[in-house]
């Protein structure tokens, strides 16, 4: 069964909603010009709009390993969708800095970069654009009773900010505004620490 790049898009927080987030440090840095954006990152067990189907074991797995990357601050995303599995550097618009569960829909806190790409990504925020954000990862699928379930192979690369959402409640805001391939993306650490965490929950 050969791997695909499983694209999905959410939208974030819409009508301020997720505004509450923000750390005291985090406050003081909108208050220089910084932007912030939070919202719903991902869904375990529910059909999304592209009809895939991601079981929660996988995606907390996946989750896990990728909260390694957030706490390193490494989790960075690009602004639209590339078609392969390389996260660019000189693309990078944005740094997730946060993220967790709540009830089956991984939550996540996103800090705009002062890059070429995070600029235009800024515009777009202070124009009001309504924007997505949308996960990248490879892996293969199954058909199952009419659905398309992502399975146990399934691998998260990153987190990209799109225009075009495909599953309720994923649209990101901005919380009080004004106010390399994948080998490369994971080091030697990080695949350990996939193989333990694949371990644990197998015992």
């Amino acid at each position: 069964m050969s791997k695909l790049l499983l694209r999905e898009y959410y939208e974030l927080c819409e009508g301020g909603v997720c505004q509450d987030f923000l750390t005291e440090a985090e406050k003081k840095m909108v208050k220089e010009g910084h932007v912030f954006l939070s919202g719903v990152m991902q869904r375990a067990d529910t059909r999304n709009g592209n009809g895939r189907v991601y079981p929660g074991a996988i995606l907390e797995r996946e989750m896990n390993n990728y909260s390694k990357l957030v706490k390193e601050r490494r989790a960075l995303g690009e602004l639209d969708h590339p078609d392969d599995s390389v996260i660019n550097l000189r693309n990078a618009s944005h740094l997730v800095t946060d993220v967790w569960w709540d009830q089956g829909a991984v939550m996540g806190k996103i800090q705009v970069l002062n890059t070429p790409s995070g600029q235009v990504l800024s515009e777009l925020v202070n124009a009001g654009v309504k924007l997505g954000i949308s996960s990248r990862g490879m892996g293969s699928v199954t058909e199952s009773n009419g659905e398309t379930i992502v399975e146990d192979d399934f691998q998260l690369i990153c987190f990209d900010m799109v225009s075009e959402p495909s599953t309720t409640g994923a649209y990101m805001t901005p919380r009080h505004l004004h106010e390399g391939a994948v080998k490369g993306v994971f080091t030697k650490a990080d695949r350990i620490n996939r193989a333990l965490n694949d371990i644990l929950r197998d015992t």
